[in-house]
């Protein structure tokens, strides 16, 4: 008699869409990260599947095998990440140039973990999850990493995006769970260098998932 084999189901992940914040703050229930130029994509994976879909719930297969290398960093165990696809450059800057082009070296940078085998962590607290995250990841590899975490300081942490030329911050209550009624700040430097020539970019190549 065969034995059936069970197949693993994730369920659909509605990400959460930061708006608009004028200028960084301070504040101690607060966590900030790094804004990076990619495309936001959520990263599903079991034993013997693993997909990325936009924030706007698109199949993304521009980067062909690339989430099966990400899978096996993680292990293949099932887990669901939200995170940002970057493109590298030699310098190991993310580019968004290249990513658009299909150029550079990819990389996965993920900054929230909402399913970890066979259990949902969209409930819990964001400063649970992230702890969860850190035990994942353990530490970077050329394919996946973790965005860093900065709790209370705000500021701090987006002059230093401006002196890295970074796109800017994004910040988040740590008390929240994953849901669609919370609300994520993103934090623009205006001074950003990449955002110059961008029309050339997207011209015919659609609309980019970004955070």
């Amino acid at each position: 008699m065969a034995v059936r084999k069970s197949i693993t189901v994730l369920p659909r992940v509605e990400p959460v869409v930061p708006v608009i914040h004028p200028q960084p703050f301070d504040h101690p229930e607060w966590m900030f990260e790094p804004k990076y130029d990619g495309f936001r994509g959520i990263l599903s994976v079991t034993p013997t599947t693993a997909t990325f879909h936009s924030k706007r719930g698109r199949l993304l297969t521009r980067f062909g095998e690339f989430p099966d290398q990400v899978r096996d960093e993680l292990r293949s165990r099932d887990a669901i990440l939200d995170g940002e696809i970057l493109a590298v450059d030699p310098e190991g800057r993310a580019d968004f140039r290249l990513l658009m082009r299909s150029q550079g070296s990819l990389h996965f940078a993920a900054f929230d973990l909402l399913w970890l085998n066979g259990q949902d962590l969209r409930e819990l607290p964001l400063v649970i999850r992230k702890r969860r995250l850190e035990k994942l990841i353990a530490g970077p590899t050329p394919v996946l990493s973790r965005v860093l975490t900065v709790e209370k300081e705000g500021r701090a942490l987006f002059e230093a995006a401006q002196r890295l030329d970074l796109e800017g911050i994004v910040a988040k209550r740590k008390a929240d769970p994953y849901a669609a009624d919370v609300t994520w700040y993103k934090i623009r430097n205006p001074a950003y260098t990449q955002i110059e020539g961008r029309g050339e970019l997207f011209h015919g190549s659609g609309d980019p998932e970004r955070r």
